[in-house]
């Protein structure tokens, strides 16, 4: 964990608002971001916090996540739940989070972000691959190996590869990210 008191203080927040499975999660995107951002010649310490911040909302009543993010489209007003990204960026900055690169990694992990933000590319990658979900290592020693973009883009593929084939409508910035990763 990093060392300083401010980071320490939003990870102990983070741990009492969510269950012992969702921390356990967290730490290992958490130190898996870091990681990833490491290998790819980025902040690790700023992957870290994101991936400690990217789910603080993750179990808030859907209630709750419409309060602090009401939907702007119909995607959202069907998935209440794929605001917790949204939700989560809002506690964040309440927190004192004022890196954008960060606050866009805390959103984005649900949605995609910009290729040009390393830490929220690695917290993508890190959220889809940490080794308790069982899936896409392949994408996980990938990044590690220094190819973060291609493991993000090839990410953001699958994911609209999945939704296509169940037939769930794809949010716009899904659609935005898969294009800007794959130009």
């Amino acid at each position: 964990m990093p060392s300083t008191d401010f980071t320490e203080k939003l990870a102990e927040r983070v741990r009492r608002r969510v269950s012992p499975e969702r921390w356990a999660h967290i730490v290992r995107v958490a130190d898996l971001a870091r990681q990833l951002a490491e290998a790819a010649g980025a902040d690790g310490e700023r992957a870290w916090l994101a991936g400690i911040l990217h789910d603080v909302a993750r179990e808030l009543p859907e209630e709750e996540l419409l309060a602090l993010c009401p939907p702007e489209n119909e995607v959202e007003a069907a998935h209440p739940r794929a605001l917790h990204g949204c939700a989560g960026r809002k506690i964040a900055a309440e927190w004192g989070v004022s890196d954008p690169e960060v606050l866009e990694a805390i959103e984005g992990h649900v949605w995609g972000v910009s290729p040009a933000n390393p830490i929220g590319m690695a917290v993508y990658v890190a959220d889809v691959s940490e080794p308790g979900r069982g899936v896409n290592e392949d994408l996980r020693r990938r990044a590690l190996a220094g190819d973060l973009e291609g493991a993000y883009a090839e990410a953001v593929a699958r994911k609209v590869a999945y939704l296509k084939a169940k037939g769930i409508p794809i949010h716009p910035r899904t659609l935005k990210a898969y294009a800007e990763a794959h130009a």
